[in-house]
Parts: C-alpha cells; sequence; structure tokens
C-alpha cells in the first residue's frame, strides 16, 4: 500500500481487505467505548437530578443546555465534523439523561430512594 497526499493506493486486493478489516475491528472497539462513555454519562444524572431536587430546579435547563450545544458546535468546528449531525448525536444524549432524571425523581415520588 502507497500513499500520497493522504490517499491510500492499495497494490493489491490482499492490502485492501487488510486494511478494511482492521478499520472495522477499531470501529467495533471504538463504539464500545462510545457505549461505555454513554453509560458513565447516563449514570451522572442520579447526582443531576438529587442535586436539582434539592435545589428547587427543574430537569429542563434551558442556559444549561444552550451551553452545551454552543460548545460541541466549536468542537465539531475543530474536528471538522458535521454539526448538524453532531447535535443531533447531543440532544440525544440529553434527551437520554432528562429520561433519567425524570425517572428517578419519580423513584424519589415513590418512596424507592
Amino acid at each position: 500500500m502507497t500513499e500520497v497526499d493522504g490517499i491510500k493506493s492499495f497494490e493489491n486486493k490482499e492490502d485492501a481487505e487488510k486494511l478494511l478489516e482492521k478499520s472495522r475491528k477499531r470501529i467495533d472497539e471504538i463504539d464500545k467505548e462510545l457505549f461505555d462513555l454513554i453509560s458513565q454519562r447516563t449514570s451522572l444524572a442520579k447526582n443531576i437530578a438529587l442535586s436539582k431536587e434539592y435545589l428547587g430546579m427543574p430537569i429542563f435547563d434551558k442556559s444549561r443546555e444552550d451551553a452545551v450545544h454552543e460548545r460541541v458546535e466549536l468542537i465539531s468546528k475543530e474536528k471538522g465534523l458535521d454539526i448538524d449531525i453532531i447535535d443531533q448525536i447531543v440532544n440525544m444524549l440529553t434527551i437520554l439523561s432528562k429520561n433519567e432524571q425524570k425517572e428517578i425523581l419519580r423513584r424519589i415520588v415513590d418512596g424507592q430512594y
């Protein structure tokens, strides 16, 4: 395999197949890491929900969400990522967190915590 200006050129089919397999294996590893991080992020919802409950804050905090989206937009630009798609991913993570917080607060009301 040769590389010119960051573009890989294959000399044979085996090189292409090796790179494909290696890249797919790394994607699988990264996916696992992403899910581990999402799980860690979501587990923080309990701390956030309990703190918000004590402070009398609502689950939805527009200023915090706006700040997160601004930060994500800057990082997306720096990394050359599609801002709209990354924004959708962050929206999904935010929904996941809010749903977890709601469930935790429901358990508090029901006396399960």
